[in-house]
């Protein structure tokens, strides 16, 4: 059961081309935000849509072939776990930051 403790399935559509991040050791490192959609009905019955947006890190070998073949608009699927990063900004405020740390990655459109 410990695999089930922090896992995220997405599928969705990238909202821009992957920014591609080279690291010296000749590894890479793809980031983009992804969107997945999402409807219900309110208390009128009229149907909601609403999108929700996630930025998404992919490292290593995924990160070549994302930067190959994914591009804006694109649906995938990933698979991963949830992080979050916490900092101060310059007023002392803590300000968080939470991605998708993907683990595998499917190409669903061409």
């Amino acid at each position: 059961m410990n695999a089930l403790r922090n896992k995220v399935q997405l599928i969705g559509r990238l909202g821009q081309d992957p920014e591609i991040i080279n690291f010296a050791d000749g590894n890479k490192m793809a980031k983009f935000s992804l969107a997945t959609d999402d409807s219900y009905k309110d208390k009128e019955g009229k149907k909601v849509e609403r999108t929700d947006w996630h930025n998404v890190v992919i490292k290593g070998g995924m990160a070549k072939v994302v930067e190959s073949y994914v591009n804006k608009g694109q649906e995938i699927a990933v698979e991963g776990k949830l992080t979050t990063r916490t900092w101060e900004d310059k007023e002392g405020n803590k300000r968080y930051f939470t991605e998708v740390v993907c683990s595998d990655m499917l190409m669903l459109s061409k």
